[in-house]
């Protein structure tokens, strides 16, 4: 028996043939072959953001280097072993972040590269500044160290800073933001870069910076160097396999096709359904995934610093004091402008800004420290009123 198809039928199965096609063409255009372009610092990449040129250059003069492809919880003894952390994508699970704390105090060497890197180390002061990473800068070296006699000035497109007056020691900064520092955890040492750029394709040719890129892995070569790719999306796994190649389209396209001729078939035969109706508690779905993205991530310290950030706006804001002003300062000035005594409002301020610090800060606390900024701000009239608000 012969299937008719209606003149509709069949234009509706030919387009979805044609985008079907189209699809496969543009994977085998678009798919990764051994000589990848991608504009992330991988060790697989070409590209002028790549950092292929780097990893042969270490392997050509000597050096133990090595993709590293696996979880962060499987990492080898910490002794004589540098890790590198190339702008790593995504979060660390706990029991990664727990391991690689514990690679450091037990004598590992990091490099960590990039603005949303804190995850990954065991203490941080990372402060993201995107509009300074448009365009390449020359900074100068502020401290005397081995690495910065080995390169007095560098090239970086900055990312971010490092909070000053912290425990790191600053090598390289312009004006008053530190761009590259380091400090001691336990044995280890960890050095954090502002950005990749030293170690790039395009990067690395730049004056200064191959120098700075060798000395930074010590003053003696390291017995074994372990590059991450496992953060850039390349793993052990047939899961993580397929995600990362074409693989995946051709499942979509499969997909793509099949759903495009149930659609043919059953588009006129399927039961009439009434439109869905908006729900208006819609909105607490996106509170839902962002509290679930936070909790899975065990990153209550940064709910308390987002809500601590926006109050410190609002309130310098109203005082018509600098943000940088210190809590004294700023439970000086209410006290005398606006009468307010509250004896807990200095210990509060002070438990949010050292918050972002402490990775062991319990859902909780975060909870109760954020309802009582909350309240703080509803006492102090802070918050300007919505539109439903003044109405």
């Amino acid at each position: 028996m012969s299937i008719q198809l209606s003149a509709g039928d069949r234009k509706l199965f030919l387009i979805a043939g044609g985008v079907f096609l189209l699809l496969v063409v543009t994977s085998l255009i678009l798919a990764k072959g051994p000589e990848s372009v991608d504009e992330t610092p991988t060790t697989y990449s070409v590209g002028s953001g790549g950092a292929k040129a780097a990893y042969l250059l270490l392997k050509a003069s000597g050096y133990k280097v090595e993709r590293w492809e696996q979880s962060p919880s499987e990492l080898p003894e910490a002794a004589g072993t540098t890790l590198i952390l190339a702008e790593p994508s995504g979060a660390p699970k706990t029991e990664e972040r727990n391991r690689l704390r514990q690679f450091v105090e037990n004598g590992g060497h990091v490099i960590a590269t990039g603005a949303f890197v804190g995850l990954f180390l065991p203490e941080s002061g990372i402060v993201p500044d995107p509009l300074s990473g448009m365009t390449w800068k020359r900074l100068s070296a502020l401290s005397p160290s081995f690495i910065t006699r080995a390169a007095s000035q560098i090239t970086l497109a900055p990312q971010a800073y490092w909070k000053p007056e912290s425990f790191a020691l600053p090598l390289y900064g312009d004006g008053d933001k530190q761009r590259v520092v380091k400090y001691k955890f336990g044995k280890g040492e960890v050095v954090w870069w502002a950005s990749a750029t030293p170690l790039t394709n395009a990067g690395l040719k730049e004056s200064g910076n191959l120098e700075f890129f060798l000395a930074c892995l010590g003053n003696e070569p390291p017995s074994r160097i372990l590059w991450d790719e496992y953060f850039h999306g390349y793993r052990h796994s047939l899961t993580a396999s397929i995600q990362s190649s074409p693989v995946k389209w051709i499942f979509l396209q499969v997909a793509l096709f099949a759903s495009a001729i149930l659609l043919t078939y059953s588009r006129r035969s399927g039961p009439i359904c009434l439109p869905a109706r908006e729900i208006r508690l819609s909105p607490l779905e996106f509170v839902r995934t962002l509290g679930a993205l936070y909790k899975q991530a065990d990153a209550a310290s940064v709910a308390v610093d987002i809500s601590y950030h926006r109050f410190r706006y609002w309130l310098t804001r109203r005082l018509g004091m600098a943000g940088n002003a210190s809590v004294d300062e700023l439970e000086r000035a209410i006290r005398e402008r606006w009468n307010f005594n509250d004896p807990n409002f200095s210990a509060t301020l002070r438990d949010c800004e050292s918050a972002p610090y402490d990775y062991t800060l319990k859902p909780r606390a975060a909870l109760q420290l954020v309802k009582s900024l909350d309240d703080y701000a509803a006492k102090l009239k802070l918050f300007p009123k919505s539109g439903k608000e003044k109405n």
